[in-house]
């Protein structure tokens, strides 16, 4: 992380960069040395966006980022090889979370950077007549890099060492926090409104800002923004202010404005759309599809373009490793062969079902008992986990033979279920008779070893299909499942602009339109054409179910039921929580088995969240950084986290 609140031209970092005519990759050229004059030129104005596109992928698919937006909610807890960075942010008595130990810094060092990177590049853009268009584009980025640190630190400095947005080419070491409404009103409002202005119904390059991606975060900010005026459950705000809008708007204006804005943008959708099925939407071969509206790209043709290695990954940014944490240690599971020699039936290999296990963070039981409670109508579940672990060991030399013993000494061959995570607790699973490494339970007639939603622990748990690797270049062969994964990390899509209308629609007892847009969600979640539990097609159509099942008063809990099933995993839970101030309801208490391969026992376990927590600590980084008394520092930082 960057060690001073700015340093002076924020892309030294990643280089220069400048747009290609490749529809598909940003052409990343870098250059070692540059002043500020050149974003007087039209290349230097391109470069500085094309670095904002580029600095996504450091937080997004950036483990430690990921970390503070799941752990610790009701969607993860700490997993069995978990080192103190997820068992601090957990809060259930394993660690502590203070400005040393929390990885907020993962935000905060890259966001501001890239602030400055922006603020450069629309103000030498303007002097040098670049069109409005274009520097929309940052515009949007140095608004969206605002919104998300706003919402997790509070209030935060717009000053970064030449004046409010302004661009500042000289590292400084002193700094002043704006208030919340401030940054709302001063920074994000006006940079969006002016990008929907400006920005063209469809995206100058692939994956490019549009419209659209504008008016969801505006949208998205607006019923932020009036949760924290309407304030419903006394949660304190920092720096200390009324909770006044500078223009004198209430919070139901602004949940009408969020509303309002929803609307619009599903109304004019341009090139973006829900995508037909679930499924469809985090399969890896739809990639950047038309679902998807921003993401951290990677690819698997260059290592340079990737930004990162495309055979071992280094576990840091700008990796895309993400799917690595919640990835339990699956070769670990064991059969025999047919001689009687022990080996490993499931090798790893870079599939989105598979890929590289660190066992950081497991899912609690809940996630499977209540979120995803419908596992035959709803196809979320089947198309968010990889719930069945099936031998690959063909792809391996490490056993040649055809067939292989398994569970009750029953013959498996490739392709065939080792393990299975079932969907329903089962109280004649015999755990007593699984074999060493293994962990699952085995049940009469069966080859494939099992595990219910009341046996999952710490050690073994379904792994998050959805973001699993994904490459073209496998061959016949496993792959390279070390390597951090080159697909696209997804930062917002389509769909979340029903949410942001049912969630306004509630906070203005509009209940009928709120039911209506969950409905859309809700019918899409009942169509099915594939099975990944079954690995196989499978055409049905639950929609007129799904709808029945909805309830007639839609609330916010229910509502954060939904974006459980629709998002689980993608980094949205901890923003939803605090947005809501359901945190501490939602995530106090969880049930998770123990860390051996053995243990099958639930046990609760309750978490300490004081309203204090829902910001996070400036990083220790930032404060030893800064040039100010101590008695300054700690006025600077959140009061939960002072020494």
């Amino acid at each position: 992380m960057k060690k001073n609140l700015l340093i002076n031209i924020g892309i030294l970092s990643l280089g220069l960069f400048s747009l290609a005519s490749c529809n598909d990759v940003l052409d990343e050229q870098p250059r070692s040395i540059y002043d500020p004059s050149f974003f007087k030129t039209q290349s230097g104005v391109e470069g500085g966006i094309t670095a904002l596109y580029a600095h996504l992928r450091d937080t997004y698919g950036n483990a430690y980022y990921y970390n503070i937006c799941e752990t610790g909610t009701d969607e993860y807890t700490w997993a069995q090889s978990a080192d103190g960075n997820f068992k601090d942010a957990d809060l259930s008595g394993v660690g502590s979370l203070n400005a040393s130990t929390s990885r907020s810094d993962a935000l905060w060092g890259n966001a501001f950077t890239y602030i400055n990177t922006a603020s450069g590049t629309i103000e030498n853009g303007e002097a040098a007549g670049i069109s409005e268009s274009l520097l929309s584009e940052a515009r949007f980025f140095r608004a969206f890099d605002y919104f998300r640190l706003v919402q997790t630190f509070g209030g935060v400095p717009l000053d970064l060492g030449a004046g409010e947005l302004k661009f500042n080419s000289n590292a400084t070491r002193v700094s002043k926090r704006n208030t919340v409404p401030e940054v709302y009103t001063k920074a994000i409002f006006p940079d969006l409104t002016k990008a929907i202005a400006s920005l063209p119904e469809k995206p100058r390059i692939s994956g490019g800002v549009t419209k659209d991606v504008a008016r969801l975060v505006l949208a998205q900010a607006y019923l932020t923004y009036g949760w924290w005026l309407e304030n419903p459950n006394g949660i304190p705000t920092y720096p200390e202010c009324e909770r006044k809008d500078p223009d004198g708007l209430s919070a139901q204006q602004y949940f009408q404005k969020a509303y309002d804005l929803a609307v619009e943008g599903i109304n004019n959708p341009g090139p973006y759309k829900l995508m037909d099925t679930y499924y469809d939407v985090n399969l890896a071969q739809n990639d950047r599809n038309a679902e998807c509206m921003l993401w951290a790209d990677h690819t698997e043709k260059s290592e340079e373009y990737n930004g990162g290695s495309l055979t071992y990954g280094s576990g840091g940014a700008p990796d895309n490793f993400a799917s690595w944490m919640v990835c339990w240690n699956y070769p670990n599971m064991l059969a025999k062969t047919t001689d009687g020699k022990v080996f490993n039936p499931v090798r790893r290999e870079c599939v989105q079902a598979l890929g590289r296990p660190w066992t950081r963070m497991a899912p609690p039981q809940e996630v499977f008992t209540h979120t995803f409670a419908n596992k035959t109508q709803d196809s979320r579940y089947d198309g968010t986990f990889t719930t069945c672990f099936r031998a690959n060991w063909n792809k391996d030399s490490q056993y040649n033979g055809k067939e292989a013993l398994n569970a009750n000494d029953m013959k498996i061959k490739p392709g065939d279920a080792v393990l299975t995570f079932l969907n329903d607790n089962n109280s004649s699973i015999d755990y007593s008779k699984n074999a060493d490494g293994v962990g699952g339970g085995t049940l009469p007639g069966r080859s494939d070893y099992v595990v219910d939603p009341a046996g999952i622990s710490r050690f073994m748990y379904p792994i998050l299909w959805k973001i699993g690797p994904y490459r073209t270049d496998n061959g016949n062969g496993l792959g390279q499942p070390n390597a951090g994964s080159t697909r696209p990390f997804v930062a917002l899509k389509f769909s979340e602009f029903y949410f942001v209308a049912a969630e306004a629609a509630v906070k203005l007892g509009k209940n009928d339109d709120a039911r209506k847009m969950i409905n859309v969600i809700r019918a899409r979640a009942g169509k099915w054409r594939y099975s990944n539990a079954e690995n196989k097609e499978k055409v049905a159509d639950y929609s007129k179910e799904m709808v029945a099942a909805t309830p007639a008063t839609i609330t916010i809990d229910y509502l954060l039921d939904e974006l459980g099933r629709e998002y689980f995993g993608e980094g949205h839970r901890w923003f939803d929580l605090v947005r809501t101030q359901k945190w501490a309801e939602r995530a106090g208490t969880y049930t998770i088995a123990g860390t051996g391969n053995n243990d099958h026992t639930g046990k609760v376990y309750k978490r300490t969240i004081p309203k204090e927590y829902y910001l996070r600590p400036i990083p220790q980084g930032q404060l030893d950084a800064l040039d100010m008394t101590t008695e300054e520092k700690q006025a600077y930082q959140n009061p939960a986290y002072r020494q």
